[in-house]
């Protein structure tokens, strides 16, 4: 299947705890269906000291479905389902169904 998020994305949060919230896509496992976003479903984790890193509460960054995620319309600035369709120098791109708007540079 096409990949329809990708990292560096612009990304807005439709379910969950972070509804609304903004963020660009950190990290994406397709094997999962889920992405790291920046800033969204942020959790605590107790880490043990190593030797490169002092040990204490660390704030990070949890997977999250893409079924709860929306690509932001570059246009509108509002969230929106992704397509894709061929160019005329056969490139295939993602673009936004809202305003038509190419995702992809």
């Amino acid at each position: 299947m096409a990949a329809k998020y990708k990292k560096g994305d612009t990304v807005i949060v439709m379910a969950g705890r972070d509804k609304g919230k903004r963020g660009e896509i950190i990290r994406v496992v397709p094997e999962d269906s889920r992405v790291f976003v920046q800033g969204v479903n942020v959790v605590k984790r107790h880490t043990r000291p190593t030797q490169t890193e002092a040990g204490g509460i660390v704030e990070k960054e949890a997977p999250i479905h893409v079924s709860n995620l929306a690509h932001v319309d570059p246009k509108t600035d509002k969230p929106t389902r992704v397509g894709f369709k061929f160019m005329e120098d056969k490139t295939k791109v993602r673009f936004a169904k809202r305003s038509g708007e190419i995702i992809d540079r």
